[in-house]
């Protein structure tokens, strides 16, 4: 596999590390900001813009591989991951996952996909400023229901490159799981919506020509092992300083951001 150039290789360690303090940082994970930078570091390096929205979106969820497996090591130390949940909800993400990464994801236009990114971004965005209270009456749905609603969110993850807590959070709080149960059990989660994402990713985008020196159907692979590296060593740094902030403020500040990049991926897809 060729080596990336100085340039890109400092380009794609600085996000890794910017994304994974973030993640760290605020408890989510960082395909939302990356996806908006991937999409600008390939487009400068003339892949058509669909096809690098597509490849930031890929490469994006390739990375929870890496990053979710020391989330959930140190939620589970704690004895917060509710694995009763993860083997409800991880049959239905592994499908729509599936069904996204190897179907969904090879049919819909670029310029479609980052306007739906937007959408999702901005969604998460809002759901940090709300503080919603769920009815005290509303539970969990049984095996059938939790199966659906697990295909559900590992189809959107798969379209949008994200790690799933953007939906799966916010879907356990409104059934009444506590906060930090839900954010627990949805870094457990992330695991299966990325392998199965990442698989169809290859799958879906196998006869493609290669874009850029490195590239494995949809996936670029450099980014990949860059990102991957550097905010995986980051995370933990951005977990502990979590402890000594105003988390409040901090989430406000962030949402903002999250409207921004938004908007950048909204602008490219409307411009696409």
């Amino acid at each position: 596999m060729p080596l990336p150039s100085p340039t890109l290789l400092i380009e794609l360690l600085v996000l890794g590390a910017c994304t994974g303090f973030l993640a760290g940082l605020l408890g989510i994970g960082g395909g939302m900001l990356m996806v908006p930078f991937v999409t600008l570091i390939v487009g400068a390096r003339g892949v058509e813009p669909g096809l690098a929205v597509k490849m930031a979106i890929a490469t994006s969820m390739s990375t929870i591989l890496f990053t979710s497996i020391s989330s959930l090591r140190a939620h589970h130390k704690r004895g917060a991951v509710r694995w009763d949940l993860v083997r409800g909800i991880a049959p239905g993400i592994v499908i729509g996952s599936l069904l996204a990464g190897a179907g969904a994801f090879s049919l819909i236009k670029g310029a479609a996909l980052a306007v739906l990114f937007a959408v999702f971004v901005g969604f998460s965005a809002t759901q940090m400023l709300l503080d919603r209270k769920p009815a005290p009456s509303r539970s969990m749905p049984g095996p059938v229901g939790q199966g659906a609603a697990g295909a559900g969110i590992g189809f959107l993850s798969g379209l949008v490159g994200a790690g799933g807590a953007f939906v799966s959070v916010p879907f356990m709080a409104w059934c009444n799981v506590p906060i930090h149960n839900a954010v627990a059990t949805s870094a457990a989660l992330g695991f299966p919506i990325a392998l199965a994402s990442t698989a169809g990713y290859v799958i879906g985008g196998w006869n493609l020509p290669p874009p850029l020196p490195g590239a494995v159907g949809y996936l670029y692979v450099p980014a990949l092992l860059c990102i991957a590296v550097a905010s995986v060593s980051t995370a933990p740094l951005g977990a502990r300083a979590a402890h000594s902030l105003d988390m409040r403020q901090l989430r406000r500040v962030f949402a903002l951001m999250l409207y921004a990049l938004a908007a950048y991926m909204l602008y490219k897809g409307l411009a696409g």
